[in-house]
């Protein structure tokens, strides 16, 4: 993109006083308040399917280790969209778009880059508990001990902020030109690398390096947990001791082909390539249809999940009861 007008310097187009403007869906005359209408029904079913996992594993005493990755797959979930659906429902039913500070943009972008990427990483711990479970049951429960859990988790969280927090200095360091509309709902990366007065592709490193730390390596990694999950089920003479140990796998694999299927569409790809209105409507099924599915997949999938889930019920029609 050439830069007719930049700032007068670097430092000065990246002043904390700045703002954004993002345009979200002015295009949408007629479809907004239908789009709100519908997005924000699916973002209350989404904090409430996340909330009632949450809350289930929580009261249960007893929590084997994929119940407690859940749990924060959970509250991964629930920070997430709480950091970006706002913004785009806001988006949807303001004519002219909403303005963001130059400090509230880059934490959103931060906040985004570090929960998606601990989401990331959380997958990876998870294939990890597939693979033990499978390929080592008879050391699984002394492998996969509650502080072996823990530190994975936290792992996933240090790693996912860590890396984010890189990325979105690196990104709010460019130079930017006096045009400082985002065509976006939300401060996401490509948008406002689009907005960057340069046409170096020097500048996209950062965003090349993430991607790799954050979506090619733990996606190569979940893979080579499945190649070794699946050639031990080869050996495996029981057909339907195969199918179960599979079915414990179907839920991680469905969701991790989501996950990973939207994040590589919108952000392994060339600058040039860069779509503001496939981006936005991609983003927007990304942000607000996944995070919706992920509960249902797993409520639907998970034996444990919906075992927790009935005890949960049962409890409080007790309580109601009694």
């Amino acid at each position: 993109m050439a830069c007719e007008s930049c700032m007068e310097s670097d430092n000065k187009s990246t002043d904390a006083t700045m703002e954004f403007l993002l345009v979200g869906f002015s295009e949408l005359l007629f479809l907004r308040i239908l789009l709100f209408l519908i997005f924000f029904i699916v973002h209350l079913v989404t904090l409430a399917g996340n909330v009632m996992i949450f809350m289930a594993v929580v009261m249960e005493p007893s929590r084997p280790p994929m119940l407690f990755f859940l749990c924060h797959l959970s509250v991964i979930e629930l920070c997430y969209t709480l950091v970006i659906v706002p913004k785009a429902l806001l988006s949807l039913i303001v004519v002219d778009g909403s303005t963001i500070s130059f400090v509230g943009c880059a934490v959103q972008m931060h906040l985004f880059v570090a929960l998606g990427g601990a989401e990331c990483f959380l997958l990876v711990a998870m294939s990890y508990d597939r693979y033990v479970a499978i390929c080592q049951p008879l050391h699984y429960v002394a492998v996969m001990s509650e502080g072996l859990c823990l530190r994975l988790a936290m792992a996933c969280c240090v790693g996912g902020f860590a890396i984010a927090l890189g990325l979105t200095v690196a990104v709010f360091r460019l130079p930017f030109c006096q045009s400082h509309r985002i065509n976006h709902f939300f401060c996401d990366v490509p948008a406002v690398l689009h907005l960057a007065c340069t046409q170096s592709y020097i500048r996209e490193l950062p965003l090349l390096a993430a991607c790799v730390l954050l979506l090619l390596l733990p996606f190569l990694l979940i893979l080579t947990s499945y190649v070794c999950i699946a050639s031990a089920l080869l050996h495996v003479t029981s057909s339907v001791g195969r199918c179960k140990a599979f079915s414990t796998c179907v839920s991680h694999l469905a969701i991790t082909f989501l996950h990973y299927g939207c994040a590589t569409f919108i952000y392994i790809r060339p600058k040039v390539s860069y779509s503001p209105a496939r981006d936005k409507m991609v983003s927007l099924v990304y942000t607000n249809i996944t995070p919706l599915l992920y509960p249902l997949i797993y409520s639907l999938r998970n034996k444990e999940i919906r075992g927790v889930l009935r005890k949960m019920l049962r409890r409080k029609k007790i309580a109601q009861l009694n």
